[in-house]
C-alpha cells in the first residue's frame, strides 16, 4: 500500500448541548476510511479536494453526508491534528458549527449507517480518533 499524506476536515455540529455523531459501517471496504474507522462513531468530515478551502470542504462534506446545510462563515477552527494509522497520514482541521439548516439524514448508507445527537458528556464508544481529538479540544476550551 502506498504511503499517503492528505488534508482533511472534521465538523463538530452542536445543537442544544448535543453533538452530532454518525456510526461508520462495520465493513472496512464500506467505512471508506484510510484511517481505519470502521464501526466507530464519527463527526461529519472527509478529505479536502484539490482547489478547495477547508471551509468549502466542510460545507460540502456535511451536506453530502448528512443533508444539513452549513455556511462557511459559521465555522470556527477548534483544533488541528496529525493523525496516522497504517500507511495513511492526515492533517485534520477540526471545525465547530452551531448554526445550520436541516436535520441529519443518512445520505451515504454504505459509509454511515445512522446519525444521532449525543449529550457532550454521554458520547458513545468507540469514537473515531480524529473526532475524539476534536471533541476533547472543544471540551478543554469550554
Amino acid at each position: 500500500m502506498e504511503k499517503i499524506t492528505r488534508a482533511g476536515i472534521g465538523i463538530m455540529i452542536l445543537k442544544d448541548g448535543k453533538v452530532l455523531l454518525g456510526r461508520r459501517h462495520e465493513d472496512p471496504e464500506k467505512a471508506d476510511s484510510a484511517l481505519h474507522g470502521e464501526g466507530t462513531w464519527t463527526m461529519p468530515g472527509g478529505k479536502i479536494d484539490f482547489g478547495q478551502s477547508p471551509e468549502e470542504a466542510a460545507c460540502r462534506e456535511v451536506i453530502e453526508e448528512t443533508g444539513i446545510k452549513i455556511d462557511k462563515k459559521d465555522l470556527e477552527i477548534i483544533n488541528v491534528s496529525s493523525d496516522i494509522s497504517g500507511e495513511a497520514h492526515f492533517i485534520t482541521i477540526g471545525f465547530l458549527c452551531r448554526d445550520f439548516e436541516g436535520e441529519p439524514k443518512v445520505m451515504e448508507p454504505d459509509e454511515i449507517v445512522e446519525w444521532r445527537w449525543f449529550p457532550l458528556n454521554e458520547t458513545p464508544s468507540p469514537i473515531f480518533f480524529p473526532s475524539e481529538k476534536l471533541l476533547k479540544a472543544y471540551l478543554a476550551k469550554t
